[in-house]
């Protein structure tokens, strides 16, 4: 995907053009801080609070960045932060993880919160993986859900049983 995980970063930002940005970080992100003085419309809302306090918990954004997080959380904390976040208020989610220093966390884990690895950044002795979610692309339609396949694709659209 991307050399750094600013450009992937910045890749997704840029994919997706979010007008409310959450940002779940303890420090801040470059790649969100380049974005938004490029986009000055965008309503960047940013916190390190987890859980999330009521006000920003029940709120819908365009998109969610997580970074340096789970590796400070207990993976109970980690997946009530995902899985909320991917049922109540956002439909696009990235997550930057350091997996060797989230001991409990392993890539199914995230595979089982419906995300897909991007990209994994290596750099002296540190390994980010960046894991995404966007429910858009979660899962295709598979081609055998049309009326071809029914039972009595010659009735379809004609009669209510």
């Amino acid at each position: 995907m991307s050399a750094t995980p600013t450009h992937a970063l910045l890749g997704i930002l840029d994919q997706y053009q979010p007008e409310r940005l959450l940002c779940i970080s303890s420090d801040p992100i470059p790649a969100v801080s380049a974005y938004i003085n490029e986009h000055p419309e965008c309503e960047l809302i940013e916190t390190s609070q987890v859980p999330l306090p009521d006000d920003l918990a029940n709120q819908r954004y365009d998109l969610a960045i997580i970074a340096d997080q789970l590796e400070r959380l207990d993976k109970r904390q980690g997946i009530e932060l995902l899985a909320g976040l991917r049922n109540l208020s956002v439909s696009r989610m990235a997550v930057l993880v350091e997996l060797a220093d989230a001991t409990e966390w392993e890539s199914n884990d995230f595979y089982g919160l419906a995300m897909q690895r991007d990209a994994r950044f290596e750099k002296d002795d540190r390994c980010l993986t960046l894991f995404s979610y966007d429910l858009a692309e979660y899962k295709t339609v598979p081609d055998w859900l049309n009326s071809k396949y029914w039972a009595n694709p010659e009735n379809f659209d004609r009669y209510w049983w």
